[in-house]
């Protein structure tokens, strides 16, 4: 029997073709990879190993790919992420394959990582991998500084509850099972 195609198909075209066509102007695209940049220090700020362990990565490069967009990140003394200038040549290159942001974020959503075509140095793409697997964005200390502890911690248990139903019905139409369970942490 044939696997059914996603009721999203049409979307996944109509998506692929606009994004060809209509790319944003460069002042949009840097704009918003310095924004992104932004958050990724913050959440980094949170986590001290993680920035001893970009300290030691200092002044390499690296390239990240999907579809049309892509971003190059340098490593700072300071064990933060900048931009690289231009013309700064990557010593690795991270290619998301998944060209559907449908399929990315349903892949996300079960809990998955997208796959990645890695060229490259192996030992920065070990150090880029832990960073990917240790460092998680705290929403709810953020969100405690803004309301308080007690709202935060409430939002927070239903953001999860939300997450996990979200992880279990697309486990179910995917016949794969959700990721993780409808408790809190």
């Amino acid at each position: 029997m044939a696997t059914p195609s996603s009721p999203f198909a049409f979307l996944d075209d109509l998506v692929r073709r606009i994004g060809t066509r209509l790319q944003p102007p460069p002042w949009a695209v840097h704009e918003v990879q310095h924004r992104a940049v932004l958050f990724l220090n913050h959440v980094l700020q949170q986590e001290p190993e993680a920035q001893q362990r970009l300290v030691r990565q200092q002044g390499r490069v690296v390239q990240f790919e999907w579809r049309f967009i892509t971003m190059r990140l340098v490593a700072t003394p300071a064990g933060l992420l900048d931009l690289a200038p231009e013309g700064a040549v990557p010593e690795l290159t991270l290619v998301v394959t998944e060209t559907s942001p449908f399929g990315l974020a349903r892949a996300t959503l079960r809990g998955d990582k997208p796959a990645v075509r890695i060229v490259g140095d192996v030992q920065l793409a070990a150090e880029v991998n832990w960073l990917v697997d240790h460092v998680r964005w705290d929403v709810e200390d953020d969100l405690a500084r803004v309301i308080g502890d007690v709202p935060a911690h409430t939002v927070a248990n239903g953001a999860r509850r939300v997450a996990a139903a979200l992880r279990q019905f697309v486990g179910d139409r995917t016949g794969k099972p959700g990721a993780g369970g409808a408790g809190a942490e």
